[in-house]
């Protein structure tokens, strides 16, 4: 592949995600949270893939994983199910495309539940899906079934998702006298979250049922926690009057993000799995 971005067509209805994409980088991205969050998953990140290798992204939102992986030397298949996401991220891969390490990002506008559509690319190395893309699919076995078609053996992927029980997150609403928004993570079957004038329906599924959505073609590597001490990002306001707090909280989160029991607490938990040979 170039290092130019390609872009691949899908059948997919309008994104709830579309009317949110200009925004998204302000409002996450470039935050403080964002940025703490982020690096944590580039840790591992760094970690699983290297140069050479060929990854693929499911919901690259505004492409700000893949140009990572493309400036280490990994070319990058990213897709999402938002026009609009893939706009703008088509935006940010030409402008730093003199950065690509002999490596491209090729954008494909196509939704998880579709991604056999990319069969073409494969077989891939790895595959990377951050911050909650896979909260949004209601069918996880089906689609750890499909994504093993399309992967080597041996492949690594890296999978951060939302947790069922974000200590912050029950703590800070249940001080403010809203038990709703303080136990959403807990419903079966999951919540459904308005997204400007759509909505969406979450799953915050626990680290047993991913695990078994995932067997046997995939082996659990390890659990890490992001943002254990580190707040949600709508919690941004008290990130930017304290600071200092927020940077404590970072290097607290380097030393719980692994402790079993705790890890599974925060806001997003970071699983690193294996392609097995069945």
């Amino acid at each position: 592949m170039s290092a130019a971005s390609s872009i691949f067509e899908s059948q997919v209805a309008a994104s709830p995600f579309d009317c949110v994409a200009s925004e998204y980088d302000a409002v996450f991205t470039d935050s403080l949270i964002g940025r703490a969050q982020r690096s944590a998953v580039w840790t591992e990140l760094a970690r699983a893939f290297h140069p050479g290798d060929c990854v693929l992204e499911i919901g690259c939102g505004t492409g700000v994983d893949a140009c990572f992986l493309a400036e280490q030397g990994v070319s990058v298949v990213a897709c999402d199910s938002s026009r609009e996401m893939i706009r703008v991220a088509r935006e940010r891969t030409t402008n730093r495309s003199p950065q690509f390490r002999n490596a491209s990002v090729s954008l494909q506008h196509c939704a998880a539940e579709e991604i056999a559509r990319l069969a073409s690319y494969s077989p891939f190395d790895g595959v990377l899906s951050n911050f909650g893309a896979l909260n949004c699919v209601d069918d996880l076995r089906q689609f750890g079934q499909t994504l093993s078609l399309l992967l080597k053996p041996g492949a690594r992927v890296v999978l951060c998702l939302m947790g069922p029980c974000c200590a912050w997150e029950f703590i800070w609403f249940t001080l403010h006298g809203n038990l709703k928004r303080a136990t959403r993570r807990l419903h079966r079957g999951g919540t459904i979250a308005r997204i400007g004038d759509g909505a969406v329906r979450v799953h915050y599924p626990n680290l047993q049922t991913l695990q078994q959505a995932f067997a046997p073609a995939f082996r659990l590597r390890a659990v890490k926690g992001i943002g254990v001490s580190v707040p949600p990002t709508y919690l941004a306001p008290w990130a930017n009057r304290f600071p200092r707090a927020l940077g404590i909280a970072t290097e607290l989160d380097h030393a719980l993000a692994r402790c079993p029991g705790i890890r599974v607490l925060a806001d997003h938990i970071l699983l690193t799995l294996e392609r097995t040979n069945s």
